[in-house]
């Protein structure tokens, strides 16, 4: 079976499909409807073949549907039918839920976008669980106010770096996590890493979207 997967994200929509060596990308931006990143990834991936297909959304996704419609994307995305829409079965979830399922190595692992905004999902023993932890109070804020972009352009990079810090630790504590993941644009702007860290990688993305397919007995399964 090969997989497609789209990674939907406020900048680009990035593609890549199994037996691929590289992956494909085009411009998103304020106005990308979902009929246009459909027809978007049709013609950029005219000349791959794939059976299924995972869509990484930036936004809220509960039991495979959209349910919030996008901060940075043009609306129309709560409702849309992807799979009447590109002829072929589709798995959406949370691009933060993508990326953790691409980083994990095993246990109780977080993992952390430190994009534009602050994606976040937990993965134990192979359940994928996306998380909403941008928007829960933190100082005179969120912890988005504060780990994001706009709190680093705000903060400056040392106040940034310190509250990173001290966000990661409360929540290894807090969650008993075995291992974190840092993504996103965000983290080159560290000087190290927080304890008990990794940093992820571009790929993790596309591996999550393929693990999604997989059904062997190590398969990964989104919670519900």
């Amino acid at each position: 079976m090969k997989v497609l997967v789209i990674d939907v994200g406020g900048s680009n929509v990035k593609i890549l499909a199994t037996g691929q060596a590289a992956s494909r990308k085009f411009p998103s931006g304020t106005s990308l409807m979902p009929s246009v990143m459909v027809a978007g990834v049709k013609e950029l991936a005219a000349d791959w073949a794939y059976d299924v297909i995972t869509i990484g959304y930036p936004g809220v996704v509960q039991h495979g549907k959209i349910i919030q419609e996008p901060h940075n994307l043009a609306p129309g995305w709560v409702g849309f039918d992807f799979e009447a829409a590109f002829g072929k079965p589709v798995r959406l979830l949370n691009d933060a839920a993508m990326q953790a399922l691409g980083g994990y190595e095993g246990g109780t692992m977080l993992f952390l976008g430190l994009g534009t905004g602050l994606g976040s999902a937990l993965v134990v023993e192979s359940v994928v669980l996306p998380l909403e932890l941008a928007h829960l109070p933190y100082k005179k804020g969120t912890y988005e106010d504060y780990l994001g972009k706009r709190g680093l352009a705000r903060l400056g990079k040392k106040k940034w770096r310190k509250h990173v810090d001290i966000c990661v630790g409360s929540f290894i504590a807090a969650l008993q996590l075995d291992d974190v993941v840092l993504g996103g644009g965000q983290v080159k702007e560290l000087k190290a890493l927080p304890q008990g860290c990794r940093a992820g990688h571009n790929s993790n993305a596309f591996l999550g979207g393929f693990r999604l397919w997989e059904t062997d007995k190590t398969a990964f399964h989104l919670a519900s």
